[in-house]
């Protein structure tokens, strides 16, 4: 016999639902999450594990035996909130925990399937999400399940119930703000495990930050803006600038200077460290605020014990496309260095050191880019000026500047959906499109909870045959090993293992397994709606299981221009899968 409990607070509230088999509550502690590369029996972090390499050290689904994968058991997310589904499951003591679009979340038996709990976020009236309703994923620490929200909230729910332990607002959601992250949780010598998160809202002239927290109470330890001009705290008191006020910013532009850090971070225990990409400068009309626009379209390297920026590096200085800089950066180690990886929605592939963000390389990964003509060898672009949209004041009626086209588009050769790498191949498997749009500017002034871009835009796509692309990088030399095309965009992760494969998913329904050497495909299922999350693997009772979630919506039916009819058939849909080997068959 079935008995549901509610629960209920101010802002949200949980259906819980107790079964008659005892759950056990997740006990993850900081060295689980540190060491989660390295085990196998779960999955307790956003990247599986934190340097968001995204690879398993399993083998027992490999080349040989991937077509026989079968599913083990779905579950649906149900109702009509069933679109945009980007998140990446976690997973411990035969639990597996998940969120969905509109801010919901579960906890999922993984023998059976079977539902555990359910928390559904009682979202108000006037949220502003830039890019869907989407939502990345949670994190687990303790016994506690944590995620944001779209009216910029984190919640701690307890793993093992549902209820709701703690809720801390981020900010003012009528401003702009929300949060849509994995959040990311780290150690620390001084303050014991934290709690990492950004914002996002960069298109609503937000500033960006990043934000430490007890994740016992959620109550903030530190907090780092990444604009010039704005000040840090630490423990409740003011600490340093971030870089100098003015320098690159003019007049007040900073103090609405965008730079949203609305993808979230990775942590490297080696140097301590927690990597961060920033989002575009607001406004997009460039011509308004000339000059670097520091810390925008960076890569931020943050100590975690004080909330200090120890390094930038800013891929699109002064950007004029929105080529925001969030996108992941993956740890790696080569050649005795310790680096960095990360491929740029502005279609450049770039390798850092990341002891210091020395720049060791950088290269395109698609094709037919027209804003820069190469990245020079300081790590700044060397722009095609003609390919800049244009000033409105230059034009006759000053409503609108000068269009061009640019490739990429503002969506990027690569967006929120993570690449992953493989010590064993020692490539990247980067989700990639080829796609460009027409750009322009136009007038535009702040005010507060408005749309703040100054330009226009339309996505087009650059080839018939396809958009999305799936890659294989060498980051030493910045080589395309192989390439498999798709006709749609790819907007979801990758995850690759020690059995030589590298999975993702299709917007057209397909989860896919390819050959991690040669790009083959070896596998693939249509899972009834188009994916746009992300990929794990983990090992329970002997067996190896495979999980994606499998829901099309996102940024591209919301913002694709042309790209968005070419997939408006496309089924929306929420249904977590999760695959295995029979029994016969993994055992051979």
């Amino acid at each position: 016999m079935k008995a549901f409990k509610w629960y209920a607070t101010a802002s949200a509230f949980a259906l819980t639902l107790s079964l008659t088999v005892p759950v056990l509550a997740a006990d993850v502690t900081i060295d689980d999450i540190v060491n989660d590369a390295k085990t196998t029996h779960d999955v307790v972090t956003n990247g599986l594990g934190t340097q968001g390499q995204r690879y398993s050290p399993l083998t027992t689904i490999n080349k040989d035996n991937v077509q026989g994968l079968v599913p083990a058991w779905t579950i649906s997310l149900g109702g009509e909130k069933m679109k945009g589904q980007e998140t990446q499951p976690l997973v411990k003591d035969g639990v597996m925990y998940f969120t969905g679009s509109y801010s919901r979340a579960w906890a999922v038996d993984t023998k059976t399937g079977h539902e555990i709990w359910q928390y559904d976020h009682r979202l108000p009236e006037g949220i502003l999400p830039c890019c869907d309703v989407i939502n990345r994923g949670g994190s687990l620490i303790g016994n506690k399940f944590i995620f944001g929200t779209l009216d910029a909230k984190l919640v701690a729910l307890d793993a093992k119930t549902g209820k709701v332990i703690w809720s801390k607002t981020i900010d003012d959601f009528k401003a702009g703000y929300s949060f849509s992250a994995a959040p990311l949780i780290v150690p620390t010598k001084a303050h014991g495990p934290l709690l990492l998160n950004g914002v996002s809202g960069g298109e609503f002239g937000v500033v960006g930050r990043v934000e430490a927290r007890s994740v016992e109470t959620g109550e903030i330890v530190w907090s780092r803006p990444v604009i010039e001009g704005h000040v840090g705290t630490l423990n409740g008191k003011p600490t340093t600038m971030t870089g100098t006020k003015n320098e690159t910013w003019p007049g007040d532009l900073w103090k609405t200077g965008g730079g949203a850090t609305w993808l979230g971070g990775t942590f490297d225990s080696e140097t301590g460290l927690a990597y961060f990409g920033t989002g575009n400068p607001a406004p997009w009309n460039s011509h308004m605020r000339p000059g670097d626009n520091k810390w925008t379209c960076s890569r931020l390297a943050i100590d975690v014990e004080t909330g200090e920026i120890k390094w930038g590096f800013q891929t699109t200085p002064n950007d004029g496309w929105d080529f925001d800089g969030v996108n992941e950066v993956v740890s790696f180690d080569a050649d005795g260095k310790k680096l960095a990886a990360t491929a740029d929605r502005n279609g450049f592939f770039y390798v850092l050191d990341r002891t210091n963000g020395a720049f060791q390389g950088a290269w395109p990964f698609v094709e037919k880019i027209t804003w820069a003509k190469e990245i020079g060898k300081d790590g700044r672009p060397v722009f095609n000026p003609e390919n800049r949209p244009g000033n409105p004041k230059d034009s006759k009626d000053g409503k609108k500047g000068n269009s061009v086209f640019a490739v990429p588009s503002f969506l990027g050769g690569k967006n929120q959906m993570p690449m992953a790498y493989s010590p064993d191949t020692k490539l990247f498997y980067v989700p990639s499109n080829e796609w460009g749009m027409d750009i322009w500017n136009e007038p535009v002034a702040y005010k507060k909870g408005a749309a703040y871009l100054g330009a226009g835009f339309t996505i087009k796509p650059l080839f018939e045959d396809h958009i999305g692309s799936m890659k294989a990088i060498d980051p030493m030399t910045g080589k395309i090993v192989w390439q498999a095309n798709n006709r749609a965009p790819l907007w979801g992760g990758v995850l690759t293992t020690a059995g030589g494969l590298v999975f993702y998913g299709t917007p057209e329904g397909e989860f896919k397994a390819l050959d991690a050497t040669s790009g083959k495909e070896l596998y693939s299922f249509n899972t009834g709606s188009g994916i746009v999350g992300n990929p794990i693997t983990w090992e329970e009772n002997g067996e190896q299981f495979i999980s994606v979630i499998s829901g099309w919506g996102g940024a591209v039916p919301l913002w694709g221009g042309e790209v968005a009819k070419t997939v408006a058939h496309l089924n929306q849909g929420g249904m977590m899968w999760t695959f295995k080997l029979p029994k016969k068959m993994a055992a051979n």
